[in-house]
């Protein structure tokens, strides 16, 4: 490292720092996952309800019924379970019994839950009524005209499932209807649905693509929530709750059938629900937690659903922390060099690997530079505040004019944040030394701009040494440093816990 360009005088502390216990384990989540949707949404129930009076029976696959039907659900305290059209699905039937329900409310025509299954319902002594119009707008005419009236009523293009299952804990909450249109045009059940009802305000939920503005227009008193896509959609009517986040329920935004289960269930428990990317917990929801500081969570879906990876990101304290990373020097300024090696370019690669790895574990990553670029030190303390960042790391490589000199060592500053900077210092420390098999230099003070002047817990990571024949050849090798990598990534969650 270059000490002239990179810090303030080297002092050690006299004094042994308080240092604080962990600050939590990792994140609780509980998955609901059956093996069809009709399972899901038995198992579903059976969270919150072990008795249910009432129940509503929607078709496997009638998404825009169940949409509709799903604030109705929330005011009848039922649950919603699917059913194959022609035949009462079993897993269904079976949790009809197990919830002792002895009336069910049919939301759907008999295209998408046939008169022979409501006749199998009715032969459980169960009591069968049904809603249902000749059309989706129609229907959800009816059930709006079923519930408690409301002034306000959310409007929807029907054909858009993302904004009506994003909509449903927000609308239940509210106790409006959801009533249906397309994107340019009121239909009639819809307008006569607003007249009948008295609504005078409307909140329409999607951008102009999904219900255009010339529509928009001819509402009554009318708002509109929009997004980027369907999980910032979630986040915002999230937001417009008041709605508990002590737990939070997540659904993959493009399963239709466990999110508005996943809207139902969350409503009966007054809790969020947000969707998000099947596969890769998205930003916008990461974001989310992060800022409600959220560590409770429940699945809606199986693995083939939601994946183990979401599920795994969910469990990791880390995930929604904003984590700053800043390679040390950039262009003009190549740092160390020694054997090859320019510590410009290792700085770079090790923290492109963990910037990798801590998103991949849930993280919000910002990173200093991502290119071969250079800032000066008040510039990287300032984008590590603008970045609005839990915790700022800085990657260095070291060297000395003996090459005998070798190991890991991390520092910190005393100046904010001391005792959480020193917690982070000894929760990397030791995972990048086991990561690596480098020597124990241990955890330091020292004055280096970027950490003393940083305002969150902030450390600096001498990684090796490129003078040192021993860690220069460490340094060099790619897996070495992707382990390497994963240790920081490691040292960062066990931080958070």
């Amino acid at each position: 490292m270059k000490y002239l360009l990179k810090c303030l005088p080297v002092f050690i502390l006299g004094v042994i720092l308080f240092v604080p216990s962990a600050l939590a384990a990792d994140h609780t989540v509980n998955r609901v996952g059956g093996s069809t949707r009709y399972d899901t949404a038995v198992l579903a129930a059976k969270q919150s309800w072990s008795e249910a009076k009432t129940a509503i029976i929607v078709g496997g696959t009638a998404y825009s019924d169940a949409i509709a039907a799903a604030p109705l659900a929330y005011q009848k305290n039922a649950p919603l379970l699917y059913t194959n059209k022609d035949q009462l699905s079993a897993g269904t039937k079976k949790g009809l019994i197990d919830l002792k329900t002895k009336n069910v409310i049919i939301v759907g025509g008999t295209p998408a839950v046939s008169k022979n299954t409501e006749n199998q319902i009715a032969n459980l002594g169960i009591s069968v009524k049904r809603l249902s119009g000749s059309t989706r707008y129609a229907t959800a005419e009816k059930v709006a005209n079923a519930m408690t009236s409301s002034s306000t009523a959310l409007v929807v293009n029907g054909f858009v499932d993302a904004d009506g299952m994003a909509a449903i804990s927000y609308a239940s909450s509210k106790k409006y209807p959801i009533l249906f249109t397309n994107d340019s045009t009121l239909n009639g059940s819809t307008s006569n649905a607003i007249k009948s009802l008295g609504i005078k305000n409307t909140i329409v939920i999607g951008g102009t693509k999904s219900i255009s503005s010339s529509l928009y227009n001819k509402l009554p008193n009318p708002s509109r929530v929009s997004a980027n896509n369907r999980y910032d959609l979630s986040v915002k009517l999230a937001n417009k709750t008041s709605l508990s986040t002590g737990y939070t329920f997540v659904t993959n935004g493009f399963k239709e059938a466990d999110s508005i289960v996943g809207g139902v269930l969350s409503s009966k428990q007054g809790r969020v629900h947000v969707l998000t990317n099947g596969d890769n917990l998205s930003k916008e929801v990461r974001t989310y937690i992060g800022s409600k500081s959220i560590n409770g969570f429940t699945v809606i879906g199986k693995s083939s659903s939601l994946s183990d990876n979401v599920a795994s990101q969910l469990k990791n304290p880390v995930v929604g922390k904003t984590v700053f990373i800043d390679p040390g020097h950039g262009s003009q300024d190549s740092g160390a060099t020694g054997y090859g090696l320019l510590e410009k370019n290792v700085n770079l690669d090790i923290a492109t690997r963990l910037n990798n790895k801590l998103y991949s574990a849930g993280a919000l990553t910002v990173m200093s530079r991502t290119g071969d670029t250079f800032d000066s030190l008040e510039e990287r303390v300032n984008k590590g505040a603008k970045a609005k960042a839990d915790i700022f790391i800085s990657v260095h490589a070291n060297a000395n004019d003996n090459s005998s000199a070798n190991g890991t060592e991390t520092y910190y500053d005393t100046t904010y944040q001391s005792a959480n900077s020193l917690r982070l210092a000894q929760n990397i420390q030791p995972k990048m030394v086991s990561a690596i098999g480098t020597r124990d230099r241990g955890v330091k003070t020292a004055g280096f701009y970027v950490i003393k002047y940083s305002k969150m817990p902030s450390v600096l990571l001498e990684t090796g040494f490129v003078t040192s024949p021993i860690d220069s050849n460490i340094l060099k090798q790619s897996s070495k440093k992707d382990s390497l990598a994963a240790g920081i990534t490691q040292g960062v969650s066990s931080y958070f816990r």
